[in-house]
């Protein structure tokens, strides 16, 4: 294996990261109007399942495109420059998230906090749509010349396979979010999560299953160097694992049914990369203009280097995070409500 391969999985690997840990904090985002039924206590126990970790979990996406760039250039500037505006999109969209977790506890005010908490759900929903559609865009390739320019327009972004990922990955981290909170609330919210878990599975399986389905029969790797098997092997393993996740929340297993969701979205995203590779960025031009791992990667020189830098630090910071979630592992409870007659004195 070329290092130019290994750093190809080690994208794949943090992407993957990203969207297990980012997913569930889109979900909760996206829940937050609906859950909460407009109570500020919820509200507010809501955002704090997610308070202490959101902004460390954005560290996984940050950490990705910077590997794509210094392992493969070609790959980061062709993709970045195509994707301009969707990414854009995202970009504002995170950015306005973060500041509305930041700013809707410093006033005293309802309207205030209505104005951030509208920001939180675009904030979320935005991300958790058009990162699927950029996936979607990326393993069925865009229109890139022999120089490695993208020749089409935003709309080329929205054809029905991407706008069927946008769909898909809006379901899985709807779902992701709704299990999470299932799992770290208690009382009526815990129970409205569960229900909200069991409706939105069915169609978090019925876009995933048609999605992976597509992949698999469309865009699946080579079937000479087996990465085409071993994409629908992962499919599979999605497709079982989120229907797993949909039986245990039936059944009241929290922990079994969000660890099985995580596994879905990891096989999931695994699967798309499998079918991607030894391509990083195709062509629907012509094959001869697809980025691959072997065309688009740095030096050997360079790869090596961060190999190193990579092995002495990658574990410090998987350490300190796993670190960070087992201090706040512990389920967030609501302020008991004041009883009538403390009310009235």
């Amino acid at each position: 294996m070329h290092l130019s391969d290994l750093w190809f999985i080690a994208i794949a690997v943090l992407w993957a990261g990203y969207f297990v840990l980012e997913g569930f904090d889109f979900g909760v985002g996206i829940l937050l109007p609906f859950l909460s039924r407009g109570d500020e206590t919820s509200k507010r126990v809501m955002i704090n399942t997610i308070g202490p970790v959101w902004d460390g979990n954005e560290v996984w996406l940050l950490t990705a495109g910077g590997a794509t760039f210094a392992a493969f250039p070609a790959w980061y500037a062709a993709m970045f420059s195509a994707f301009y505006l969707p990414l854009l999109i995202i970009l504002v969209a995170l950015i306005i998230r973060g500041v509305a977790f930041e700013y809707r506890g410093k006033r005293d005010s309802d309207r205030w906090r209505r104005g951030w908490d509208a920001a939180i759900f675009t904030g979320s929903l935005l991300p958790a749509v058009l990162w699927g559609v950029a996936f979607g865009n990326i393993v069925r390739g865009i229109p890139l010349n022999a120089a490695g320019h993208f020749t089409g327009n935003f709309f080329t972004f929205l054809n029905p396979y991407a706008l069927l990922g946008g769909l898909t990955t809006l379901a899985l981290f709807t779902l992701h979010g709704a299990l999470f909170l299932a799992l770290k609330t208690t009382g009526e919210l815990r129970g409205r999560a569960n229900a909200v878990a069991s409706a939105v599975a069915v169609a978090a399986v019925v876009a995933g299953a048609g999605f992976l389905a597509w992949t698999g029969a469309a865009y699946r790797g080579s079937a000479a160097s087996g990465t085409g098997i071993a994409s629908v092997a992962l499919a599979a393993l999605a497709a079982l694992a989120l229907i797993g996740a949909a039986l245990a929340n039936r059944a009241g297993r929290e922990g079994v049914a969000f660890t099985a969701n995580a596994v879905a979205v990891l096989a999931a995203t695994a699967s798309l990369f499998t079918a991607l590779y030894p391509r990083v960025l195709p062509s629907t031009l012509s094959p001869a203009y697809s980025l691959t791992t072997a065309n688009a990667a740095s030096a050997a020189k360079t790869l090596a280097i961060m190999t190193v830098v990579a092995c002495v630090f990658l574990p410090l910071v998987l350490a300190y995070q796993a670190w960070t979630y087992w201090v706040f592992r512990k389920r967030v409870t609501a302020p008991p409500r004041p009883r009538a007659a403390e009310r009235a004195s």
